[in-house]
């Protein structure tokens, strides 16, 4: 079900600081901006190959990007996989013994489908399943 790295989401405090550290140092450049209101998150996408960074920076004091960030500064946030089928993909990771943090898909950035896997369920690492249209990631 799964088939790539998506994207590797990175917590940052400055989110145009961020780009201009990776468009000026990598050689990379990021190519959209999303608000996500309902998660407190406003986003960059810059795509490397057939993968993506996704820098993410909080909106407010609720985010819980924000309480990322304060436990532990600016950081890898999670890792993101491509899948045919986010619910198919919870299904199985949940059967496994995983703990869910989105029993269902639900919508993320740029009209993408996406759901989360406690990182205590894997390796430490919060994971996310996005539904894989080729150009999008949450």
């Amino acid at each position: 079900m799964l088939s790539r790295i998506d994207h590797v989401g990175i917590a940052v405090r400055d989110l145009d600081q961020a780009i201009e550290v990776y468009e000026r140092r990598l050689g990379l450049r990021a190519s959209g901006r999303e608000r996500l209101e309902n998660e407190g998150i406003e986003i960059a996408m810059i795509p490397i190959g057939e993968s993506r960074i996704e820098l993410i920076t909080p909106l407010n004091a609720q985010s819980k990007v924000e309480k990322f960030l304060q436990d532990r500064g600016e950081a890898v946030h999670h890792v993101a996989f491509a899948t045919s089928d986010v619910g198919a993909s919870l299904a199985r990771a949940a059967a496994a013994g995983g703990q869910l943090l989105d029993e269902v898909a639900r919508p993320g950035a740029h009209g993408t489908l996406i759901g989360f896997v406690h990182p205590k369920s894997i390796c430490g690492v919060l994971t996310e399943f996005v539904e894989a249209d080729g150009q999008s990631g949450s």
